[in-house]
């Protein structure tokens, strides 16, 4: 025995776990710190259930002691029964109190698992709510530049691909190992009682598997993590193949078995990986978990032998039986829990880092409020911006002043700044140089809600909300959402309300045919609803970026008419390609290159014989 000991215990070995613990600290360490994070956003989830966990699992560690306890009393007094021939009735009647007892053990047991079990059902959906929560929210505070960046989206993916389970794999691992550590605690005494060399043996055994176990943990890690964009172009491969966005092209092209080919390549690739990881895995747990199992056999021959010598009673050695038995898998289930903490911490890392992202864009410690009406106008003033990671300029040395009660309008080719520039003018992004300036203040000086609650967007990508069309409309002014006139009205003015009033329940019908009694649009009817939730806004500037692209000529001329009469005491900016549209502004910049080569009005422009004058020639000539 002390042989098999000091072979353990030999310095080789010590050096190897203590060059292995070397490498490994500091992942470690922020493993651990991960895993308090994540017990912190547990706790935040449903502090009732968190604490009935906490509560079943002290009660769950000290009853396997108190049961191993009972029954080596029992084994003992039906031994002296026997021994002392003091009749069956009187020996029944001496081990009748702990049949009772353990009895009334069993049931504590059930009635704790059955509260465990409930509590972490509730606990669960709190953390899922709670971690979505915080990824919604988020995502929300970023910049849109984040949204435009691939690297935000495999942060996104590792994030969310497995923060909730992982998170749900902490607070299970985590309770039942500090349940099975106070329940080590608990055996402590008795195993120091009869061994503490035989003890030691057992733990030792087990720490080999564990090391094992922790490196193949760590390559998951890491190769999960190295996926991220495939296993995202994955998820797009599947969306193409099942969204309604795409089934027209990928029918009418024949794109679907080759898109699918892709899709089970990839998978089939991931397969492989994990295929390969696995088995490595189970081969070197297998191989270490039979030294533990031999060393387990050699104890129970060494308690065995201790009875039959008689040194322990038959009683102590259905308790040592069955404490060293329980130790070991306990121990196996400690050093296996730690290592599943180590593994879950390692991926919750993924959501921490999403969750750590900040806004480029600075926002003033003491913001001004956005005036109401606008009495100098915008002022563009040498503002230039480029995109992250590109080297060229998307827009280059812009001057541009928009008057107020002004409308203007945008042209230029695809591509040339027009949409880059209002994103800027409605602080989506900041300049790179330069500054836009609001009634002589800078916008970065102002309240960005408040900046925002003034201007009303209507960008050429509108989204297309599977949702009701009072929503639909209403979302234009989230506070007026229940004001139901006022939806009909800015229906009306887009051209929308007899679109809607045609529907099966008219403003209470859900659009679009995600959802069960959905009703699609057209092109044309669409766009009108998205410009009702434009004329919903109660602001001081309206931006409409390609506003009638999917409009016929007549429906065309019908909401620019409109749209004068809507906006005469407010600021608008139109971007179209539609010069007849365009010629109803006050006045027209032509954007080429990122930056402005012409200003004027209609008639001007045509004058200057220039750009606009050669493209409104062109299209002019398309009609004849």
């Amino acid at each position: 025995m002390n042989h098999t000991f000091t072979a353990w215990a030999s310095t080789a070995r010590w050096a190897q776990v203590g060059a292995w613990w070397t490498e490994h600290r500091a992942k470690w360490q922020d493993a651990a710190l991960n895993v308090r994070r994540a017990f912190g956003i547990v706790w935040a989830a449903h502090p009732p259930s968190a604490l009935a966990m906490a509560v079943c699992t002290l009660i769950g560690a000290f009853l396997p002691v108190s049961q191993a306890w009972i029954a080596k009393l029992i084994v003992d007094r039906v031994v002296t029964a026997i021994t002392q021939q003091t009749g069956a009735q009187i020996g029944l009647q001496t081990v009748l109190p702990l049949l009772a007892l353990e009895f009334l053990l069993l049931v504590v047991k059930d009635a704790n698992t059955q509260g465990r079990s409930f509590a972490e059902h509730i606990l669960h959906a709190q953390i899922n709510l709670n971690i979505n929560n915080l990824m919604i929210r988020k995502a929300l505070e970023l910049d849109l530049s984040h949204f435009e960046n691939a690297e935000y989206y495999d942060k996104l993916e590792n994030a969310r691909r497995e923060a909730d389970w992982r998170s749900l794999q902490i607070v299970d691992g985590g309770f039942y190992l500090a349940q099975n550590g106070l329940t080590i605690l608990s055996y402590a005494a008795l195993l120091l009682r009869f061994s503490p060399w035989l003890a030691l043996i057992l733990f030792l055994a087990t720490i080999p598997a564990f090391i094992v176990q922790s490196r193949y943990s760590e390559l998951s890690f890491r190769v999960l993590s190295w996926r991220a964009p495939e296993a995202r172009r994955l998820n797009y491969l599947e969306y193409l193949l099942t969204n309604d966005h795409a089934v027209k092209e990928v029918k009418l092209f024949g794109l679907g078995e080759s898109l699918l080919a892709r899709y089970s390549t990839l998978f089939a690739q991931f397969l492989h990986e994990d295929e390969a990881i696995a088995r490595k895995r189970s081969l070197a747990s297998l191989g270490w978990g039979l030294l533990t199992t031999l060393s387990y056999y050699g104890a129970y021959a060494w308690i065995v032998w201790r009875a039959v010598s008689r040194t322990i009673t038959l009683g102590d050695m259905t308790l040592y039986l069955s404490v060293f038995r329980s130790s070991q898998g306990m121990f196996e289930a400690i050093l296996t829990g730690v290592n599943k903490l180590y593994e879950n911490g390692l991926f919750m890392s993924n959501l921490f880092a999403f969750l750590e992202l900040q806004p480029q864009m600075v926002r003033s410690a003491q913001a001004l409020p956005v005036p109401s009406t606008f009495r100098q106008g915008i002022e563009f003033r040498h503002v230039s911006f480029k995109y992250t990671g590109q080297s060229d300029w998307a827009l280059h040395d812009v001057n541009m002043t928009i008057k107020p009660g002004e409308k203007i309008a945008l042209v230029g080719q695809n591509g040339a700044g027009k949409t880059t520039l209002i994103k800027l003018l409605t602080r989506l992004y900041d300049p790179t140089e330069g500054q836009i300036l609001l009634d002589g203040v800078d916008l970065r000086d102002y309240d960005l809600e408040g900046l925002r609650r003034q201007i009303g967007v209507i960008f050429q990508d509108f989204v297309r909300y599977h949702l009701t069309a009072s929503e639909n409309v209403g979302f234009g002014q989230i506070e007026a959402l229940q004001d139901r006139p006022r939806i009909v009205g800015a229906a009306q003015k887009s051209g929308a309300d007899p679109v809607i009033a045609g529907l099966p329940e008219g403003y209470e019908t859900t659009l679009g045919r995600w959802f069960s009694k959905g009703r699609d649009l057209s092109g044309g009817e669409w766009q009108k609803i998205a410009l009702g939730r434009a004329f919903m806004r109660d602001c001081a500037l309206l931006v409409l970026d390609e506003p009638t692209a999917a409009l016929d000529a007549e429906n065309e001329l019908r909401v620019f008419q409109k749209f004068r009469e809507l906006v005469a005491d407010k600021m608008a900016v139109l971007i179209s390609h539609h010069f007849s549209t365009v010629r109803m502004a006050d006045r027209i910049f032509v954007i080429e290159d990122g930056h402005i080569s012409e200003q004027g009005s209609h008639t001007e422009l045509l004058a200057q014989g220039g750009t606009y004058a050669r493209l409104f020639t062109l299209q002019a000539e398309s009609y004849r």
